[in-house]
């Protein structure tokens, strides 16, 4: 990903990745595992290895301004156009 972001003039020292799961982030933070997570899939220890590195860090966001939801859930439409504005994304009919 930090590769792919200064093919495109972005640099970062850490890539910022927004989550509004907080147990998700403790978890991403703790090298400690805990028997809930015996059978946790292998990328949170990825994650867990490029945050340990400093190539990425994890931060909160709130459920209301998670704008990644437009790519993973059925919205309701007032949702829907309120994140697309966010994203600066135009509908068809505003193409001139």
């Amino acid at each position: 990903m930090k590769q792919q972001l200064e093919d495109f003039g972005v640099i970062h020292d850490h890539i910022p990745l927004k989550c509004d799961n907080t147990s998700a982030i403790t978890l991403s933070k703790n090298p400690v595992m805990h028997s809930r997570t015996k059978y946790i899939e292998i990328r949170p220890h990825f994650l867990r290895d490029h945050i340990s590195k400093g190539d990425c860090c994890i931060e909160f966001i709130d459920s209301e301004h998670q704008l990644a939801d437009i790519f993973t859930k059925p919205l309701a439409r007032d949702r829907f156009f309120f994140i697309r504005n966010e994203l600066d994304i135009l509908d068809g009919s505003s193409i001139e």
